[in-house]
Order: C-alpha cells, then structure tokens, then sequence
C-alpha cells in the first residue's frame, strides 16, 4: 500500500515561506537539499509524518500563476476560532469562518489562510471525518 509522504509548492523565498509556516501552523524544517539550480526545503511537526516541501528555483524571478483551478493545503486545529484569531493577529490573510452544513448537517467549519505565494491553506476545526 502507497503511504503519502509529502506535496510541493515553488516559491519565490523559502525562507520567507518556512517562516510563515513556522508562524502560522508551528511547521519546522527537518531537511534542506541544496542544488545548484534549485533548493529543496521540508517542513513538519510532531503532529504528523507528512511533509510540505518548499521548492525553490534559483532563477525565478517572478511569481508563479496558481492558475484557475481550486487545489489547496488543509490542516486541523482543535480551536478554529482561537486560530482564525492568532493568524488575523500575526498579519496573515485569512477569510471569513465557513460553518458547511449544506444539508443541514455540518460537514465541516473551516476559513482559508493565504501564504506568501498565493497559497491558500484550509484550516479546519477537528471533528468528524477531520481528525
């Protein structure tokens, strides 16, 4: 059986990146490859195996286009309101709390933070099927 063991997103500053991550969701880096025309940097924290990993091309000079499409990040947290809080205090772009209960049954609550690429990272309250 496949176990999923990281996902990669380009940036144009991995140590602005890494930091962002650091403040926003406590992520650490545990390894950094450094290539000539690239640099690979992983982060995580005790809460999982699963890595993010920053890949940062050294002859980028402009920002990546994200395209149209709907792919993101997705992390719980015990306490979304107190997160939603601390992020908005530490400056960091977050949305507005969705409560998703389309059948009148939640599904999940959750607000949508952005990272210094553009990235949007759902932060979900744990519950459910979002352990």
């Amino acid at each position: 059986m496949a176990k999923m063991v990281h996902t990669c997103i380009r940036v144009l500053d991995d140590a602005r990146s890494a930091d962002w991550y650091k403040r926003a969701f406590d992520l650490e880096i545990t390894d950094q490859l450094d290539f000539d025309a690239f640099r690979l940097t992983y982060l995580k924290n005790e809460t999982t195996g699963f890595e993010l990993e920053l890949t940062l091309n050294k002859d980028r000079k402009t920002p990546y286009d994200l395209g149209d499409g709907y792919g993101h990040l997705a992390v719980t947290v015990a306490d979304l309101d107190h997160d939603h809080s601390r992020l908005k205090m530490l400056g960091i772009e977050v949305g507005d709390i969705v409560d998703f209960a389309p059948a009148g049954e939640r599904v999940a609550r959750f607000f949508f933070a952005t990272d210094p690429d553009g990235y949007k990272i759902e932060v979900i309250e744990s519950g459910g099927r979002f352990q």
